[in-house]
């Protein structure tokens, strides 16, 4: 393989996994502004299989129009391998990791063994971490951080007419649905830095970790509906979303709030409105400078990275039919070996 060509995973036309195929691909150029990096490990996230399969769950309208191959993936970490002329905040050899260009549907080009990146959307890896644990929190934790903390953005929702606003959580009952997955897993342990009180919902075999995360209170819907035996809530983060959201409205007080990190399909802004409830969402979009003030939390094991399972960048396949599963417990990751 020649210095300009590399590996990575490709689609060249929408469908399942079978889809995905590990082959050579022209090494990224970097234009002003921009670092070459030269991928360890990248994390694997539900747009991925959003793209994958063309945003079938969206409206045609907002179905993207792309042009094949297309290189998948948005969080990695690695190498710092080159830089632009213009570029003075990172240097050739540093560690690094990111969420690459994201929202900008079919740019980031993660699965690779190397990826351009946007300067301001870089960090320095936590150097208390791998590269593997690094590339599993960019999306995830963003996510949290956007809804619960600071959106650090101003691009606008779509699906909703107002900006999205975070609440105060310390001394706070807050709830997180869907706990045990990439979201959810830091949404509990955002929500317990930030000094709520935390209940964790998810199934019985993921209670020793959530509480291990520090959830307070744990509920295993298996068995009991949340909704049925919470009350008074000040904030839902629903990790789950969708139509079925509108379920917690009667577990939350006057004036709380309820952020579906999933919005579409949520049927219960007429009954939010007449309780008093905040149903409010962002979309999670690139952040160097927060992935920097992150990175120390992951340094310091404040916030914990937790692992499913990984896979060698050309299994990527076998990642998306474990993801395809369902009950994922943390990330998925791929390891660039």
């Amino acid at each position: 393989m020649s210095k300009n060509m590399m590996k990575a995973v490709q689609i060249h036309a929408y469908g399942g996994p079978d889809v995905l195929h590990y082959e050579d691909a022209p090494v990224p150029e970097i234009g002003p502004g921009e670092v070459l990096v030269r991928v360890h490990a990248v994390g694997v996230n539900p747009p991925d299989w959003y793209l994958r399969d063309g945003y079938s769950a969206l409206p045609p309208e907002w179905q993207p129009q792309l042009s094949f191959p297309i290189i998948l993936g948005t969080d990695i970490s690695g190498v710092v391998e080159a830089v632009a002329g213009d570029v003075t905040a990172f240097t050739v050899g540093d560690t690094v990791y990111s969420m690459v260009r994201f929202f900008s549907t079919g740019e980031s080009q993660a699965y690779a063994q190397y990826v351009s990146v946007p300067a301001e959307q870089l960090a320095l890896k936590p150097a208390g971490i791998d590269h593997i644990h690094a590339a599993g929190a960019p999306m995830s934790l963003l996510t949290a951080w956007q809804f619960m903390v600071e959106v650090g953005h101003e691009e606008p929702n779509p699906l909703q007419p107002n900006p999205h606003v975070p609440v105060a959580l310390a001394g706070k009952k807050v709830l997180v649905n869907g706990a045990a997955g990439g979201v959810g897993h830091f949404a509990v342990q955002v929500a317990k830095l930030k000094g709520a009180h935390v209940t964790a919902v998810a199934s019985g075999k993921h209670e020793a970790l959530l509480r291990e995360l520090g959830a307070d209170e744990f509920i295993d819907y298996t068995r009991t509906r949340p909704e049925d035996i919470s009350r008074d809530l000040d904030l839902v983060i629903d990790a789950v979303g969708g139509a079925n959201s509108s379920r917690f409205l009667k577990a939350i007080k006057s004036g709380g709030a309820l952020f579906p990190v999933f919005p579409l399909g949520f049927t219960g802004a007429e009954e939010a409105a007449k309780l008093g409830i905040t149903v409010s969402a962002t979309q999670v979009r690139s952040n160097g400078r927060q992935l920097t003030e992150l990175a120390s939390l992951l340094n310091d094991g404040s916030i914990q990275v937790v692992l499913d399972s990984t896979f060698s960048l050309s299994d990527a396949r076998k990642a998306h039919e474990r993801a395809a599963k369902g009950h994922i417990q943390g990330k998925i990751v791929l390891i660039n070996d």
